[in-house]
């Protein structure tokens, strides 16, 4: 019995840690200052949806796209500030869960 409860709670954490991998963006291009609006999009694997400003001053807000995750609570978004029609600074951290 506890062999099979053993081989159980491996087979769910590799089941876990596969659907976990396939959540990120299929490219590695780190988000940087400087890109386009269109080349952060890439960049998250997201959209990006306008919340204010004036063409090439915008401000966006990525939603971070988790449905489907057993163990991910995430519901906040990541706010990219644009000048210039260039990336000049963000908000949010995608990579820590809340408490």
């Amino acid at each position: 019995m506890q062999r099979f409860v053993t081989l159980f709670v491996v087979t769910l954490v590799i089941a876990l840690g596969a659907a976990r991998a396939q959540q990120r963006p299929p490219n590695s291009i780190p988000l940087a200052f400087g890109m386009s609006a269109d080349q952060a999009s890439q960049s998250l694997g997201v959209p990006l949806n306008y919340v204010r400003g004036t063409p090439g001053n915008e401000l966006f807000v990525a939603l971070p796209n988790v449905r489907g995750s057993v163990l991910s609570r995430r519901s906040d978004g990541l706010y990219l500030q644009f000048g210039k029609g260039r990336l000049i600074a963000w908000k949010g951290d995608w990579g820590t869960i809340p408490q």
